[in-house]
């Protein structure tokens, strides 16, 4: 065990990190409305209160086990040497934080930022889940996720791993880039929503005999459309402390990077609407939402290093992909995605880090920037290892997870409805109260 190099922001820098911080949980607040207003009605109570209750396990996985293992740049790690170069695999520190110094602001403030960030993931396979997923076993994902899945992928992007190690190992740019999360958060999340889908499976009445989909459209527009002003917050928050955490960005530069996330997000949400107008005769709000969150969850990678200019065709890209695949995974996969996770944020994620060595220009030492077709190769390694391990991780584990406690509502509940069903109680009970009412004669 060796400690990996370290990255420490200067006194400014650490408190303008710590306030963006504190936005994050912006980001959960407005994937947790989008997630509701998506599903049904029956089901809205059950996906506020998952968003809660995962968000809690996630944070006290990420306490027990995560952080350990995702470790920190320059904190101990176990290498593995391989042709004769050092590879950083996973973090050695200890269980519960023991040990942490709480006068060290770097460390703290990247146990903070995965911490939080971590929640936002496992809310993201919610969306995909939705109307049919059980309280206890979308806890249980969401600890795995927090536990292993997400610290791992993590420890090799942000924390010295190999994926990072690639600039100084093999000369392919700066190695691994991937300053907010669109890799780490938002494509880990995409991948485990993919999963969770297909253990699932969909939801009844969603495909008709002969294999095409029904639309089932989500209850409340309004809470989709505020949650997506919501994450742009939270947005904020990633991608600026990301950038300073992990980026080595100057504090001066949040500013600019919150004005490419800014214009990622509103370049794809236009292209959604006007892709949609054009296809269907009006604009679809779901699929707008979808595609807001698309170029954020696109911005996430590239944002410190863009110029606005790229930040508006890396989101207009994100906005035409996300459209298009959403319809693709439900009519040619058959894949019940009801919050369109898959698409958003796996997709969008995965183009975010693609864009990286299309539009970034990222120093690498001084006067230098990473260019050319080292840094392609080190974001497509990183793509590719999130498609060939990654995805088949979250899946393997989530398969046996349902071997041992079954994921999906029993056909009474999905019939009945998960507020009921699970909770006692309907997210709108005055629904049913006053169709009684309005029944009764005045006498």
């Amino acid at each position: 065990m060796i400690p990996s190099p370290s990255l420490n922001p200067s006194g400014d820098a650490t408190a303008i990190c710590f306030a963006l911080v504190l936005l994050i949980p912006f980001a959960a607040a407005g994937l947790a409305l989008i997630n509701t207003g998506l599903g049904r009605t029956r089901s809205a109570a059950h996906m506020m209160m998952a968003s809660l209750c995962v968000f809690s396990a996630a944070a006290l996985a990420y306490f027990i086990c995560g952080f350990s293992w995702q470790g920190f740049a320059g904190g101990y790690a176990h290498i593995l040497m391989l042709g004769g170069k050092e590879w950083n695999w996973i973090g050695a520190g200890p269980f519960f934080l023991r040990g942490m110094d709480p006068g060290n602001a770097s460390v703290t403030l990247a146990a903070t930022f995965g911490m939080l960030s971590t929640g936002v993931a496992v809310l993201i396979p919610l969306g995909s889940g939705a109307d049919r997923w059980r309280l206890g076993a979308a806890c249980a994902s969401a600890a795995l996720m927090a536990g292993l899945t997400f610290p791992l992928f993590a420890h090799w992007a942000w924390s010295g791993g190999w994926l990072a190690q690639l600039g100084a190992n093999y000369g392919l740019g700066r190695g691994f880039v991937d300053v907010g999360g669109a890799g780490a958060i938002q494509a880990v999340g995409g991948l485990t929503a993919l999963s969770i889908a297909w253990i699932l499976g969909p939801r009844r009445g969603k495909f008709a005999s002969d294999g095409m989909p029904s639309a089932i459209p989500g209850h409340n527009s309004v809470y989709v459309l505020l949650g997506c002003l919501l994450t742009l917050l939270g947005w904020w928050g990633l991608n600026g402390a990301g950038a300073i955490l992990f980026g080595g960005v100057e504090a001066g530069r949040v500013a600019y990077i919150a004005i490419n996330t800014l214009l990622s997000a509103a370049a794809s949400a236009g292209a959604a609407a006007v892709l949609t107008r054009a296809r269907y005769g009006r604009p679809d709000a779901s699929l707008t939402a979808n595609g807001w969150v698309g170029g954020l969850a696109a911005s996430s990678a590239a944002c410190a290093f863009v110029v606005p200019a790229a930040s508006v065709v890396i989101g207009i890209l994100a906005g035409a992909l996300v459209t298009f695949s959403v319809e693709w995974f439900e009519a040619r996969m058959r894949v019940d995605d009801p919050g369109g996770a898959i698409s958003a944020h796996g997709l969008g994620g995965m183009w975010g880090l693609l864009s990286v060595a299309l539009f970034a220009r990222i120093p690498v030492n001084e006067g230098g920037a990473s260019s050319g077709a080292g840094q392609w190769l080190a974001q497509v390694i990183g793509i590719a290892t999130l498609l060939g391990f990654v995805l088949p991780l979250t899946y393997g584990l989530n398969w046996l997870l349902n071997r041992v406690m079954p994921q999906r509502v029993a056909p009474e509940g999905e019939r009945q409805g998960m507020d009921l069903y699970e909770l006692g109680a309907g997210a709108y009970p005055e629904l049913a109260t006053h169709a009684d009412e309005f029944t009764q004669h005045r006498t």
